[in-house]
């Protein structure tokens, strides 16, 4: 390989579209390690609701930092409690720590996930600006979220930074407070203060390109299995240890389910809910990555593999 960075393969793609298994096969094939880039499976016991990669599978092993799946390593997965801080800034520190360490054993790291904020950082090599918490200002914000809708509070973020829409997701109040944070404390549009750093890596970006409705579908599916699997009494068992409003409950499945577990609204409704929830989400995922043009998408497997094969060879 003629470019003196090491090798990362980035495989993206919207939720349910199948990343994981197209990771762990091709890791299989090229010798890889996963690292997950997904902001709702580093959480530990919130395993259904995140469709986890290890659901459904029979050859799991955890063993310390690791999950070992169909015998492929998977990093950053299961690492925080649901009631535990776990910052993009944290994300990133260990994320490269763990790519160098699979690259330093001859591997080649394979970095997977649906959350854009924590590809890009790697990828584009993000500096996360170093403001301090305002426990004050979080509280504040969060009370605004419970009385006027989190829609209200991300409007708000995008008129004083029409840019963040690119990188804050509609849906994450831990992201949409935190760019406010930071602007209200530097006076300064969040984008402004996110710049990119020299590139760490050599970068082969691979997207799964899948038909609408076909994703639809298979989201839906997916719900369906999840209800089957268990996920009301998932969410259940964590309310008992954790209190609703973590930041953590307030992904995709853990919401709608908290809503019908307080007699809010009925469970057809709540499976309703997710999956309309999940058809918006990964249509935002791919508006944002159709602005990427180094990404390279494919709808097979075998084009994926001559992508590498012809990535790992110059």
């Amino acid at each position: 390989m003629s470019n003196q960075l090491a090798p990362l393969i980035i495989i993206l793609g919207p939720t349910g579209s199948g990343k994981s298994e197209l990771a762990i096969n091709l890791a299989r094939l090229f010798s890889g390690e996963i690292i997950c880039a997904d902001s709702r499976t580093i959480y530990r016991q919130m395993n259904i609701g995140t469709a986890k990669p290890y659901l459904n599978k029979k050859n799991v092993r955890h063993y310390q930092t690791k999950v070992f799946i169909d015998s492929i390593p998977h990093h950053l997965l299961d690492v925080a409690n649901p009631d535990q801080k776990f910052t993009v800034g944290q994300y990133k520190q260990q994320a490269i720590k763990t790519i160098r360490q699979i690259q330093h054993k001859r591997k080649l790291p394979f970095l997977v996930g649906g959350t854009a904020l924590y590809l890009k950082t790697i990828a584009d090599n993000f500096l996360i600006p170093s403001i301090m918490p305002d426990l004050s200002f979080r509280k504040e914000m969060e009370e605004k979220i419970k009385k006027q809708g989190i829609d209200h509070i991300y409007q708000r973020l995008i008129k004083l930074d029409p840019l963040a829409k690119d990188f804050v997701q509609a849906n994450n109040p831990r992201r949409i407070i935190r760019a406010l944070e930071v602007i209200e404390k530097t006076g300064k549009p969040f984008s402004q203060l996110r710049k990119r750093g020299p590139a760490l890596f050599n970068i082969l970006k691979i997207g799964i390109q899948i038909d609408r409705q076909k994703l639809y579908q298979r989201i839906d599916r997916r719900v369906e299995q999840m209800i089957k699997m268990g996920l009301v009494e998932e969410v259940k068992q964590l309310l008992k240890k954790y209190p609703a409003n973590l930041s953590s409950f307030s992904g995709i499945g853990y919401r709608e389910i908290t809503n019908y577990l307080n007699k809010e609204i009925a469970l057809p409704q709540a499976i309703q809910q997710i999956k309309y929830a999940t058809h918006r989400y990964a249509r935002r995922q791919m508006t944002w990555w159709r602005q990427d043009e180094r990404i390279n998408w494919i709808d097979k497997q075998s084009s994926a593999i001559r992508l590498i094969k012809k990535f790992i060879s110059e």
